[in-house]
């Protein structure tokens, strides 16, 4: 039987798998039952297993017959911190963590690759590294991860890296691809105007870090179109703005905080570098003085162009190659992956999990409390992770 006939087998254990984990989303680096469920799911294979001591994590090695350079495999496990909406008969049992971005479908299809490659191992030129990590919505799992040495587990550091992310805004079934810089690094701003307070009926008496704080608003907004090159996009979002307790008192501060998203390493150090200017000239302009704090967040995830080439030919022979097209544009979202494949040469690759009857272009997005994710996708997500790591293993290293 082909990879695809026996994961197609399979799905059935894999829906199962997937709405168990959904059903018992956990938020954040510990996911005690989400690691057990996983540790079950591998129960009874031919794997090296070990568990992580910073971060609930697992890493399962698949021995190959042969003596080439692993290949690694990622799948993120965590969920996000919001109340699910999705109406689903298995959504999560708990109201403050749901699986609104599809990472239980990530820990299903990669569980079914450990099934489907323990069952090859005969076939594999070499190892390969299944990689089910935590943290990926903000806590930096990746970055703890390899800390723990997981390109050194088999004693071989990987010569490839692959990762698939669903998504319901693209069909079912269907894979997008993209060379160079995919998803943007991203940080956040935090600025804190320091005035001193005072009664709203005196202004003059005070020094009113409010009107810094409105300018700033809109300084910043200005500063991304007038000093920022529009052919090297980035992206300044203001996302929390706080001041005062009543409305006659001057408050003695107030404060934003914003993400930052770019696409390059340049960029994305300019960016706070001249907010923090901006911020600084607006303060002492308004008599009172400025804060700002820069938080470094994900770098950019950038794609290898010859492993995301051999990663869509791979696609095309599975699935189709009308199933299989490059994406025109990046994408302004952050994932830690990009830590990975800073390291290792590789490829996050996207596959659509449009539920039945929707419309991709309007169903409920990743991160919607609203989203649902067609888990037919789980027995094509198993076999394309599946053949890249067969396939991969078996190509001859580069010449020097």
């Amino acid at each position: 039987m082909t990879v695809l006939e026996d994961a197609r087998e399979l799905l059935p254990e894999l829906v199962r798998l997937r709405r168990s984990v959904h059903a018992e989303p956990e938020v954040g680096l510990r996911l005690p039952r989400t690691q057990e469920t996983v540790l079950t799911a591998l129960d009874g294979l031919p794997l090296e297993v070990r568990t992580g001591a910073a971060l609930s994590s697992v890493v399962a090695v698949v021995r190959g017959a042969g003596s080439a350079a692993p290949v690694l495999l990622r799948a993120d496990m965590d969920a996000l911190p919001m109340t699910e909406k999705s109406g689903v008969d298995y959504a999560a049992r708990v109201p403050d963590a749901a699986h609104a971005c599809g990472h239980d479908l990530h820990v299903a299809m990669l569980a079914g690759a450990a099934r489907l490659l323990a069952a090859r191992r005969d076939e594999l030129a070499g190892d390969v590294i299944l990689m089910f990590q935590p943290g990926e919505e903000g806590h930096d799992g990746a970055r703890l991860m390899l800390e723990e040495g997981l390109l050194e587990v088999t004693g071989v550091r990987p010569a490839a890296a692959y990762a698939l992310h669903v998504t319901p805004s693209l069909a079912a079934g269907t894979f997008r691809h993209r060379s160079g810089a995919a998803l943007a690094a991203s940080g956040t701003l935090e600025v804190t105007f320091d005035g001193q307070g005072g009664h709203g009926a005196w202004p003059q008496r005070a020094r009113d870090p409010i009107p810094a704080l409105g300018a700033a608003i809109g300084a910043l907004q200005t500063m991304i179109t007038r000093r920022f090159d529009a052919l090297d996009p980035v992206v300044f979002s203001i996302g929390a703005v706080h001041a005062g307790t009543a409305a006659n008192i001057v408050p003695d501060k107030a404060s934003l905080t914003a993400t930052l998203r770019s696409f390059s390493a340049d960029t994305h150090a300019r960016l706070a570098a001249e907010a923090e200017q901006v911020c600084h000239g607006i303060a002492a302009a308004h008599g009172v003085t400025a804060r700002v704090t820069a938080h470094d967040g994900y770098p950019a995830t950038v794609n290898d162009p010859a492993e995301t080439a051999f990663a869509a030919g791979v696609l095309a022979d599975l699935a189709g190659a009308e199933q299989v097209r490059p994406d025109a544009r990046p994408a302004m979202v952050s994932d830690d992956i990009g830590r990975v494949l800073a390291r290792v040469p590789g490829s996050m690759i996207t596959l659509g999990a449009c539920p039945p009857g929707a419309d991709p272009a309007r169903v409920a997005g990743n991160h919607s409390p609203l989203a649902v994710f067609d888990d037919s996708v789980l027995d094509i997500g198993a076999a394309a992770l599946t053949e890249l790591a067969l396939r991969r293993s078996a190509v001859p290293p580069a010449r020097p």
